[in-house]
């Protein structure tokens, strides 16, 4: 093999993790072998006065920078790339596509160990299983060490061994306990689980039978694969979507191939991780945000090394290498949270497809209420659309009613006629859920003599009160104060909650059902590791008769006794500046909605509403919510609003209040020397909340009906942007298909 000598010095040009639309150019190290080197390479680079992590785009004879002044690579830290060919250029369209800086986009791809640089010769995780007397004791003879019992009743709901990530994502404190029954004999270190290409069996334990349209779905992705093609599988709540993903999963697997799932949070991973443990014998990796630096770089590397099967994730798990890819399914795809809403902007549904395309194989994305765009690209023979229009086994879909409140008294957000129904079914030993969009006590303190309201100094919100807490949140900034007693604008008038809360809706239900048992679910009170398993645990073992809670309950989880659902505040998402809000309000009705009846009884939903005609709301009653999709596209296109057309919002944030308005001035008279006839440049104008964490908040919208015009003039705009002389000044990001437009 060639060795580099001086007198013919090749150039390394690499992506560094900065906010620069530029690549930096290295001389490569003295005496290394080159045909090793390829792209996608981790480097350690000089820069300033620092080291940094370099990422190898690609090898170069000449630059625009004297080869004098170019400073040498340090060290490659990878013998060979640890993505693929086909990662890097998924990466590289990213960046196209998002205009974002290429480094960024990288860095991205990198769970954060491997981001910092360190090693890849991780040491594996240990894996805990029951010997023969830990699986037949039983668990009430430890009654007396709870936390062994806890231990304990964790593995032998398991048929398999678990690892420290997944006990640690069940219960921080586990370890302890498990020394103890390991000491006992009641534990014992366990093999690793199968990997890809074991010759164990796949499955554990049967399939479901399937209907004829489950199975029509079944069929349609499992005959496509090897080949890329994106499903839309649209099935009502309850109608077997899981069961699905399992039986096309389990072909992929016996193809000797690779699955990644992903979710839209963290909650939902537990439930579907116990269901894939349950029906595979193939070794699973999870990869979210509750986990260590260590065990999501163990689930990637074992995920590129195809020593892991099925990985289960939130979205940045989106850009994990496989080594033998067959299948990506996005569930709940409408879902906000696949946006990426900081940073590098990307959204996890549109790159999966896109990876699926060059990685030729299918994507599936699943969702009980389609993302309008999804419906769109339906229509456009982009996408295929699998209809699963009825509840699995015996259950039938909930009945929807509106209760009109208007002029009716209320007791913290619950009308009388609410309160009876909810005791109709609590006397059948049925549970109730009950959902609120807000956590926390009430969105607000106002005085009852002047009218003064607790606002947050550094944004244009009002504080939240946290009762228990005996605090006052800004839930933008996260900033606290005391919780107080007197108005500190008149000194004299009366300080009075305004508007619900979760805390405060438990506080009148445990005085209006005193003798029944009441759980609150929110971030709040779900903040501690292993607290929301141990509150779904009691819900569905029967121990809850009312469950109260926020967008956490409208997603996925499975209530089998859960009869009654009520939507207290429907109006709040009828009236909002945003497009979306229409859509996003279905969607949470719908998503709710699923939650009840989902076992042999049947359910009811009750919305309380000030606006009982509201063609929203007597829309998705009476026809549903394909009805509602047809009826709002089509205002979208009167509107030439997206999925018609096509948009990016720069963002812009300054301490001071004059110049994040200057910048988008100077960005307008760029933009108007190179837009062309259909996109158009709206702004610049104060953001919805003009001011949050102490900084001035102002926004650009760019749209055309045309895709390709709307990305030449951000091709053009993205580097002079950059060299404005505010951009100095001001914080500013481009979001590219935005989600919101606050």
């Amino acid at each position: 093999m060639a060795k580099l000598q001086h007198d013919n010095e090749l150039i390394f040009r690499v992506a560094i993790a900065l906010p620069v639309y530029r690549l930096f150019d290295y001389l490569a190290p003295d005496n290394i072998e080159m045909t090793a080197i390829k792209p996608g390479v981790r480097l350690e680079v000089p820069f300033g006065n620092a080291k940094k992590i370099a990422f190898l785009v690609e090898c170069v004879e000449q630059s625009d920078i004297a080869i004098g002044k170019l400073k040498r690579v340090e060290r490659i830290l990878d013998q060979k790339p640890l993505l693929s060919v086909k990662d890097v250029a998924l990466l590289h369209w990213a960046s196209r596509y998002y205009h974002h800086p290429l480094g960024e986009v990288f860095s991205a791809a990198f769970p954060a160990a491997l981001r910092q640089g360190k090693s890849t010769l991780m040491q594996t995780e240990k894996r805990y299983a029951l010997t023969e007397t830990g699986k037949g004791l039983a668990s009430e003879q430890l009654k007396r060490s709870p936390k062994q019992k806890s231990v304990l009743e964790k593995f032998q709901i398991h048929a398999n061994s678990l690892s420290e990530a997944e006990l640690s994502a069940w219960n921080q404190n586990w370890r302890n306990a498990a020394k103890q029954l390991l000491d006992k004999g009641l534990l014992q270190f366990a093999a690793a689980e199968p990997g890809i290409n074991s010759r164990e069996p796949i499955v554990r334990n049967d399939a479901l039978h399937c209907n004829p349209q489950q199975q029509a779905a079944i069929d349609a992705v499992s005959g496509r694969l090897g080949q890329f093609g994106v499903f839309l599988l649209e099935g009502v709540t309850g109608s077997g979507k899981t069961e699905v993903y399992m039986q096309i999963i389990r072909t992929v697997l016996e193809r000797g191939q690779q699955v990644l799932v992903l979710l839209p949070e963290i909650t939902l991973t537990p439930q579907l991780e116990e269901r894939f443990r349950q029906r595979f014998t193939v070794s699973i990796a999870l990869s979210h945000s509750k986990l260590t630096d260590r065990q999501r770089s163990s689930a990637w590397l074992n995920m590129q090394r195809g020593q892991c099967a099925i990985l289960l994730g939130t979205r940045s798990a989106l850009f994990t290498p496989l080594k033998n890819p067959g299948l990506i399914i996005l569930d709940e795809e409408h879902d906000a949270s696949f946006k990426q809403q900081e940073g590098f902007r990307f959204s996890a549904r549109d790159v999966a497809v896109v990876r699926a395309k060059l990685l030729n194989i299918p994507v599936l994305l699943g969702s009980a209420t389609p993302a309008l765009e999804s419906l769109h690209n339906v229509d456009n023979k982009r996408y295929r659309l699998l209809h699963l229009p009825e509840r699995a086994g015996n259950a039938t879909a909930p009945l929807l009613q509106l209760l009109d409140i208007r002029n009716k008294r209320m007791q913290e957000g619950l009308s009388e006629a609410l309160v009876a129904e909810m005791h109709k079914t609590l006397a059948k030993n049925e549970q109730v859920l009950l959902f609120l969009n807000r956590r926390g006590f009430a969105p607000t303190l106002i005085c009852h003599g002047c009218g003064w309201v607790a606002r947050c100094r550094r944004c244009d919100a009002n504080l939240v009160i946290h009762r228990d807490e005996g605090i006052l949140r800004c839930h933008h900034c996260a900033q606290e104060q005391r919780l107080i007693g007197q108005c500190p604008a008149c000194k004299t008038g009366e300080l009075t909650p305004l508007g619900l809360g979760t805390e405060r809706v438990e506080k009148v239900l445990a005085e209006l059902f005193a003798d029944k048992t009441i759980v609150r679910l929110d971030r709040d009170s779900t903040q501690r590791k292993g607290a929301l398993e141990n509150y779904l645990q009691r819900i569905n073992q029967g121990e809850v008769d009312i469950i109260l809670g926020t967008q956490m309950l409208a997603k996925g989880h499975h209530f089998p006794n859960v009869t009654l659902v009520a939507i207290l505040d429907v109006d709040s998402g009828l009236f909002s500046i945003d497009f979306h809000a229409p859509e996003k309000l279905a969607q949470m009705i719908v998503q709710v909605s699923g939650r009840a009846g989902r076992a042999e009884k049947p359910g009811r939903v009750i919305m309380q509403t000030r606006q009982p005609e509201h063609p929203l709301l007597t829309t998705l009653i009476s026809r549903g919510y394909s009805s509602f999709a047809r009826t709002a596209l089509a205002e979208r296109k009167d509107a030439s609003l997206p999925p018609f057309s096509y948009q990016a919002l720069l963002r812009v944030q300054a301490a001071d209040a004059e110049m994040p308005k200057r910048f988008l001035d100077a960005v307008v008279k760029l933009g108007q020397q190179h837009s062309k006839e259909h996109t158009h440049i709206l702004g610049p104008v104060a953001a919805p909340m003009a001011r949050r964490a102490g900084l001035y908040r102002y926004q650009l919208l760019f749209q055309s009906s045309r895709r390709p015009e709307l990305h030449a003039l951000l091709d053009v705009l993205m580097p002079k942007i950059e060299k404005l002389k505010q951009a100095n000044k001001v914080r500013w990001s481009l979001d590219v298909d935005p989600v919101d437009l606050y």
